[in-house]
Formats: C-alpha cells, sequence, structure tokens
C-alpha cells in the first residue's frame, strides 16, 4: 500500500508515477468536503476511491459532491480488511507538518483544539475572521514542491465565494439519514395506496418519487445491511398480519423489527449521521397505532354474537303464525319457518328458536 500526501495538483502525478499494477480500493483521508475524491473519481477510472473525515457535515457535502461513498469517523473503523486499500491520500494533512500528530488525526480521527494545533505545528496561524486571515497571510512566505518560495499578498485582492450548486445542495439534504428514512416509508405508503386502489394515480406517481429519492439518499451512506433485513422482515410481518389475522403479534413483531432495523441501517459511528431514536419511534408509531386499532376490532368482533348462518338464529325472537306442537309455522325477521315444540304453543304467541334443524327450527313459547 503507498501513502501519498501533499497537496492536490502533485497527487495524482506522484500516484500515476507509483501506480500498483490492479486497480483496487483508494482512500482519500481527510477528505473534506469531497474536493480530492471528487477528482480521484473522475481521473481513476475503474479505481474505487473512499472518502473519510471525523466532521459529519464534510462528509455530507463530500458524498454530494462526489458521488462516493464517505465514512466518519476513525480510520479504524472503515469496514475493510488489512491490504484492501491500494493506496491512501492524504491531501493537505501531513505536508510541511508534525507527522506523528498528523497520522493520528488521520488514523485515530483524533481532533485538536486551535492552539494544541498551532503548538505542535499542524497549521501556522489562528484567525478570528476572514479579514484577520488576510491581515497575517500579507507577507507570508509558502514554498511550492518545486521549490520556488512565493510570497502571498492576499490584502487589497477580491474575495470570491464559492457556495455549493443547487445540485449538491439538493443532494446534500436527501442523504441525511433521517430524511431519507421520511421519504422511504412515506414513498412506500403512497404506493400501497395505488395498488390498493389503483386508477389514482397520483399517490402512485408522488410515492415512486419519493421512494426513488430515499433510495439517492441512502447511496450516499454506509448501509449496515442487517438494518436492511429487518425493515424487510418487518414489512413480511404486516403483510402477514393483515392476511393471517396474527392477534396483534406479527404486526407488533413488525413493528419492533423496523424500530430495531432503523436504528442499525446507518452503519456509521457518528452520531450526526444515523438514525435517531425519535425518529425510529416516530416513523414506526403510525404502523403500531393501525394494528392496535386492527387487534381492538379482531377482539371486538370474536365478542359479537354470530348473525348469519344457522348458527345466527339461535336465540332470534319471532311469532307462532299457527299452532305449533309437533309442527307449526314461524314467522322470524319477516321469513316463515316451518317449526316444531316439546309443548303446545298458541298462534300468536312470542316464541324464541332454540335449535336449527336445515328447514325446520324448534322453538319455545317466550313467557313474560
Amino acid at each position: 500500500m503507498w501513502w501519498f500526501h501533499g497537496m492536490h495538483a502533485n497527487l495524482l502525478t506522484a500516484f500515476r508515477r507509483r501506480q500498483p499494477a490492479l486497480p483496487g480500493n483508494v482512500l482519500d483521508a481527510g477528505c473534506g468536503t469531497g474536493g480530492l475524491l471528487a477528482k480521484l473519481a473522475r481521473a481513476l477510472p475503474g479505481w474505487s476511491p473512499i472518502g473519510l473525515d471525523a466532521d459529519a457535515g464534510a462528509c455530507r457535502l463530500a458524498r454530494a459532491k462526489s458521488g462516493r461513498p464517505v465514512s466518519c469517523g476513525s480510520a479504524n473503523q472503515l469496514p475493510f480488511a488489512d491490504g484492501s486499500l491500494a493506496a491512501i491520500f492524504s491531501a493537505d494533512v501531513l505536508c510541511h507538518r508534525n507527522v506523528d500528530e498528523a497520522e493520528k488525526a488521520v488514523v485515530e480521527s483524533k481532533s485538536f483544539t486551535d492552539s494544541e494545533a498551532l503548538e505542535k505545528h499542524l497549521i501556522d496561524f489562528v484567525a478570528g475572521d476572514e479579514g484577520e486571515l488576510l491581515r497575517q497571510l500579507q507577507g507570508y512566505k509558502v514554498q511550492l514542491f518545486s521549490g520556488q518560495s512565493v510570497t502571498l499578498a492576499p490584502q487589497g485582492q477580491a474575495v470570491t465565494s464559492y457556495q455549493m450548486t443547487s445540485r449538491e445542495k439538493f443532494l446534500a439534504t436527501i442523504s441525511q439519514p433521517n430524511l431519507a428514512l421520511i421519504l422511504g416509508i412515506f414513498g412506500l405508503i403512497l404506493l400501497y395506496v395505488e395498488f390498493t386502489h389503483p386508477g389514482l394515480v397520483a399517490p402512485g406517481v408522488i410515492g415512486g418519487i419519493c421512494f426513488l429519492l430515499a433510495i439517492l439518499g441512502f447511496s450516499f451512506l454506509p448501509i449496515n445491511y442487517v438494518g436492511v433485513l429487518l425493515m424487510l422482515l418487518a414489512i413480511g410481518l404486516f403483510v402477514a398480519e393483515v392476511k393471517v389475522q396474527g392477534f396483534g403479534i406479527l404486526g407488533m413483531g413488525g413493528v419492533v423489527s423496523m424500530v430495531i432495523g432503523m436504528l442499525i441501517l446507518v452503519d456509521s459511528p457518528d452520531p450526526a449521521v444515523q438514525i435517531g431514536f425519535a425518529t425510529a419511534i416516530s416513523a414506526a408509531l403510525p404502523f403500531a397505532v393501525i394494528f392496535i386499532i386492527l387487534l381492538i376490532a379482531v377482539i371486538k368482533s370474536y365478542r359479537q354474537r354470530v348473525s348469519t348462518g344457522n348458527a345466527g338464529m339461535i336465540g332470534l325472537i319471532g311469532v307462532a303464525d299457527s299452532e305449533i306442537s309437533a309442527a307449526g309455522r314461524v314467522r322470524v325477521r319477516g321469513e316463515y319457518w316451518q317449526a316444531h315444540s316439546s309443548a303446545p304453543i298458541a298462534a300468536g304467541r312470542h316464541v324464541r328458536i332454540i335449535e336449527i334443524d336445515n328447514l325446520n327450527v324448534k322453538v319455545e313459547e317466550v313467557r313474560e
């Protein structure tokens, strides 16, 4: 494995001179907002540039700018086995600096205060604002890799601010894990509405767009596939609950599976790029409410009296249309039924059905 450090302009030249024979993974350690990472992605076809930075905000910007995977945190926590990196780039990290301390910043993701960085010669000076920075740079001498010495004179020069493009802002926004998760769930719900109510069109279109945007957002994040499997399991349990009536057990299991899956979905030690517990609960809560309502409805349905079929006839009150003993006729719910009774019942008396045999019912007199 080769370690290249220096300025952007010289790194690619140095890499091409000592380029390994076969393409592999190249790590941009301390990638910042992804300037070099984007150049590596364009200049090294066939290679797999990967970014690493300790700052979560910089990681989001780097993903949006380069379209490459970026991990936040320590290099020791990268999901790569020993020997899987062909090269490590550390642009503007180790050039003319305290190599030991700078290496800790890269390998251990160690952070320094401004005074510590100045004391350890990781930086040249500390500036409180842009104006102070330009004043300190006035007359500052730097030595280029060519050996030429240059004296800076920035005061009086025009200052141009480079903002993110609309595309970069959009990608940085949807790559926020909480938003990507909400888009995905909202999209799935709308797609379900479209599939169960064909012809509405709008839910299908909006749901498809939201779901694809969620996939795009998650493509910039390090994904834990166990989290994906748990969320797929949750969807399966939800469907099973609706199909087989699991008395809420399958539904509640789906809710638990979904919450755990959401919490571990983004595989990063940085809390800033993980899905928050509140978001996971909020996303799973509607499903929990739906299945609690279904469970209550199922329990109520089992408590209700059967109202159809032969069993639904038992206990109904009717009127004897004729005298009833071994045979007779009754009127129940506007229907006439052949009837018999173990005791004589006069015509016009109210009767209760106590048994049914095909089209003949056994009744008893209802006494006041």
